[in-house]
């Protein structure tokens, strides 16, 4: 049994033929989905494929790639949805500079956003970062340093000064399909080092789809893959590192209804 605990359902390589992805998921033992929102304008299709399945739940927020191209919603915007009952986080928000579409005040301001909203509704918060690993450590030590705030690392394929830094603030961190790229040994190096009780598995879904399964459409089922790899990372059992990265799941994102047995 395994959670993907960061796809996008809403998004149109998915959505075309959703009743089949999800159907596919179930079959290759994926017990729940969390959908994840990156434009709030968009919230309320996130919030509809939520309801259309009890296994499915949703985030949401601004990813730092949209933060110029819907307004900046404050904090009480941003709580004031989070309260929809299947709502288990914020985000995803963040920090991108590979793509740097957002003036770095602007960016910044929506991620601390982001930031006070998970601190306020004790929601985990949701993390993208690319290419922003020095401010990244920064501001989340800063605001650590204001009031405690649940956080994860999603689809992490940043440095290990930057896992490091995270892992000590108490911060989990997410490994989508990247982690069994041929050339992303350096990556598994990382997982390795992350401890069992901070681990957690995802897609990114529609992108990055793992090996076997690289330049498909992502869904997902293909989580298997990454649990397939993290295990042998790990040195434990796929059965084992599905148990532990559930549980992870279900411990951070608390929000969830517990799994039945």
């Amino acid at each position: 049994m395994l959670i993907d605990t960061h796809c996008h359902l809403d998004f149109p390589e998915l959505s075309k033929d959703r009743a089949a992805v999800l159907a596919r998921a179930k079959a290759a033992g994926v017990a729940r989905m969390i959908t994840i929102c990156t434009e709030i304008e968009k919230f309320d299709a996130i919030r509809a494929i939520a309801e259309s399945d009890d296994d499915i739940f949703c985030s949401v927020g601004t990813h730092p790639n949209h933060a110029t191209d819907e307004r900046e919603f404050s904090t009480d915007e941003i709580v004031a949805l989070a309260v929809y009952e299947k709502c288990v986080a914020i985000g995803e928000a963040g920090l991108d500079y590979y793509y740097d579409r957002a003036p770095r005040d602007r960016a910044h301001r929506v991620f601390r956003a982001h930031i006070d909203a998970a601190r306020q509704t004790g929601l985990p918060l949701v993390i993208h970062t690319r290419d922003a690993d020095a401010d990244m450590a920064a501001i989340l030590t800063e605001e650590t340093a204001k009031g405690p705030f649940k956080a994860l690392l999603h689809c992490f394929s940043s440095s290990r000064d930057l896992a490091e830094a995270a892992l000590k603030l108490g911060l989990y961190v997410s490994f989508s399909g990247i982690v069994t790229f041929k050339n992303s040994q350096e990556l598994r190096d990382i997982a390795k080092d992350v401890p069992l009780e901070r681990l957690l598995v995802e897609t990114d879904a529609p992108f990055l789809a793992p090996t076997p399964h690289r330049g498909k459409t992502n869904e997902p089922a293909f989580v298997a893959e990454t649990a397939r790899v993290l295990a042998e990372v790990k040195g434990v059992s796929r059965e084992e590192l599905a148990a532990i990265t559930t549980a992870n799941a279900q411990r951070l994102f608390d929000k969830m209804p517990p799994l039945a047995a």
